[in-house]
């Protein structure tokens, strides 16, 4: 059971400054463990999340051919905050009110706080587009639940096969999962035996395959066509996708002058595009706080300039591209930059606590496993945006077994409660990946 929010508070009953971390995913949960550890008993910390449960959701992709349950990837939260000495609720945020310390839940209360974490993860803009997203003509793997419902049409699919389609629209920011499903498919379609019954087209709004809204990653676009070139999948870049009929995407292939150079109507009977981002409407449009996509502003502190008191991490936080493209192509925030973030952000309010001024900055180092069913692509990119000191990537069947692994990995530190044991920061050292600047 969620404990119950309380109206009112400006401080916790103890006495203690609250630290709340807004969202319950990968950077918020391991958020909140990390603060704990670092603030120890001088401020309360308390976890506001949407549901009880925590899913893993790089394994989404593998849900969405039954490789994996919903259950296998999921982690009952209230059990571990409560060993862990962290406050929680699933209400939900309705709205967050910055210039009070005020956070309207969803079931008619409120909760204040001396520091807010702002760890929410997107809205997804399926309604951008006509005709998409699972309430329209195509699947998502972006939540968990979304994975299960396309697994469920996968089924259906694979009793009558055609086209599919895979890919990620305009704006979106996130595409190694694109990938990944795409690869997966693939290899389950050859298990079945059906994969000759299945012409496969990859759509996204990247200027080239293996951008990744990074502008690349060591050769991950020779490796990335290569692959696709080896699995008999067509692509189209600079995409713009304009709506979607039942069994029909729509689409403009856009010069680098941003005219239109070619217009698609790509038939499918089976389609999982990624949608663009945007921030949730518990915090998008308000101003100091959010840019006009409703992402969360902050300085290299990971801290809002115009609310010092909050800090984001994570999807949520307003991050340009790397450069022009005939179409927009976001940046996406991968796991091990979202955990630097984290680190950042709980040395940040330590040092707040101890009277000092944050000076942690996350080094937004990225390290990518991108499965493929059967092999797979890992990239090491310090930092993220370029330029780098580190680009660097690598293929084979490891790839396929170190996610695996790191599933494993990860669910086991999440229902433990721990955000970076000591092995994993000797190991990453080692490696010379820091998750802060020194």
């Amino acid at each position: 059971m969620s404990q119950p929010a309380q109206s009112g508070l400006s401080r916790s009953a103890s006495g203690k400054p609250r630290i709340v971390v807004l969202g319950g995913g990968l950077g918020g949960t391991i958020a909140a463990y990390e603060i704990r550890d670092a603030v120890k008993d001088r401020a309360d910390v308390m976890l506001l999340a949407e549901r009880d449960s925590y899913s893993f959701v790089p394994s989404n992709p593998w849900v969405a051919v039954k490789w994996r349950t919903p259950e296998e990837v999921e982690v009952q939260l209230p059990p571990v905050m409560k060993k862990r000495g962290i406050g929680f609720s699933s209400a939900g945020a309705e709205r967050v009110h910055p210039a009070e310390r005020r956070i309207a839940l969803r079931d008619g209360t409120s909760l204040d706080y001396d520091y807010l974490v702002i760890a929410t993860g997107p809205d997804l803009a399926y309604d951008e587009i006509p005709g998409f997203g699972p309430q329209g003509f195509t699947q998502s793997i972006c939540h968990t639940p979304h994975a299960a419902s396309a697994a469920e049409a996968f089924e259906a699919f694979c009793a009558d096969p055609g086209p599919i389609i895979v890919g990620a629209v305009q704006g979106a920011s996130c595409y190694g999962p694109a990938y990944e499903y795409a690869m997966v498919l693939d290899t389950e379609l050859k298990r079945r035996k059906i994969r000759h019954l299945v012409p496969m087209t990859f759509i996204t709004a990247e200027p080239y395959v293996g951008h990744l809204g990074l502008d690349g990653v060591g050769d991950t676009k020779g490796m990335l066509e290569s692959a696709f070139r080896d699995r008999h999948v067509k692509w189209i870049t600079s995409a713009r996708v304009t709506h979607f009929d039942d069994g029909v995407a729509h689409v403009e292939e856009v010069a680098d002058d941003g005219s239109v150079k070619a217009r698609h109507s790509v038939p499918f009977r089976f389609t999982m595009m990624l949608p663009a981002f945007r921030g949730v409407p518990a915090i998008r449009g308000i101003e100091g706080l959010t840019n006009p996509r409703g992402f969360v502003l902050v300085d290299k502190h990971q801290r809002n300039p115009a609310f010092p008191e909050v800090f984001a991490l994570g999807v949520a936080v307003a991050i340009p591209p790397t450069g022009p493209t005939p179409v927009p192509v976001g940046v996406p925030k991968t796991g091990f930059m979202i955990e630097s973030m984290v680190t950042a952000i709980a040395a940040n309010l330590k040092a707040i606590l101890d009277g000092r001024e944050p000076s942690s900055e996350a080094t937004w180092n990225a390290v990518c496993l991108a499965d493929f069913g059967d092999s797979g692509i890992a990239f090491v990119a310090q930092p993220q945006i370029p330029p780098r000191n580190v680009n660097w990537s690598s293929e084979g069947k490891w790839v396929h077994l170190a996610k695996i692994g790191f599933e494993k990995y990860f669910l086991r530190k999440i229902r433990k409660g721990e955000s970076e044991p000591f092995y994993e920061k000797l190991a990453l050292h080692a490696l010379g990946i820091d998750k802060l600047k020194f």
